[in-house]
């Protein structure tokens, strides 16, 4: 495991999490709602993530990435999740309806990352390319995963401090959640049109 190429690994997961993505974007509309609300979703996503690396570490996300029915499947499943979450956050905007429960938080970013197709490629074909080839490939990929998830940890917390300063007050998180269901709606329809 000496060989594995720590520095290129870091460098590729630090600019993966810096290009928002679906996941930015649940953590960063919870986060507009209460920093706890963010640290939830953020948690969930990571969660999501703990699941797309053991099934790499057992083969399944190989038996997936195989499958170009399955993984557009995934992805149009993926894509309509998230014009539903831009709809919820554009109706929550509009209304005086109450903030989501912490469980939703939660279960908003482990979805999210569930059904992105990208992280189940970024296990498959990715992650293999940084491991040593005569090591043991399942404990280097979970090895690689562990540090993967403890990054995206820190950069939600500096994304849920963020965002809480810039929508504290109910007008700014009015503001927060109709930019935000606008993302989630374009992102959601660009991901369903790539899977057609």
């Amino acid at each position: 495991m000496t060989d594995i190429q720590w520095l290129p690994f870091l460098g590729v997961v630090l600019l993966a999490y810096a290009i928002p993505g679906p996941d930015f974007a649940v953590v960063a509309r919870a986060a507009a709602s209460s920093r706890a609300a963010g640290w939830r979703a953020g948690l969930g996503a990571q969660t999501g993530l703990c699941v797309h690396m053991v099934a790499a570490v057992v083969g399944l996300s190989l038996l997936i990435s195989r499958s170009p029915t399955v993984l557009s499947i995934l992805q149009i499943l993926g894509g309509l999740y998230l014009v539903w979450l831009g709809i919820s956050a554009l109706r929550q905007s509009t209304s005086e309806g109450t903030a989501a429960s912490d469980v939703r938080w939660f279960r908003m970013g482990l979805v999210t990352n569930l059904l992105n197709p990208k992280a189940v490629l970024f296990f498959v074909a990715l992650l293999p390319q940084f491991v040593d080839a005569d090591g043991v490939l399942p404990l280097q990929i979970g090895l690689l995963g562990i540090i993967d998830v403890a990054i995206g940890l820190a950069v939600w917390a500096v994304v849920t401090a963020a965002v809480g300063r810039l929508a504290a007050g109910s007008s700014n998180s009015t503001s927060w959640n109709r930019v935000v269901g606008v993302l989630f709606i374009g992102i959601g329809v660009a991901l369903a049109v790539e899977a057609v």
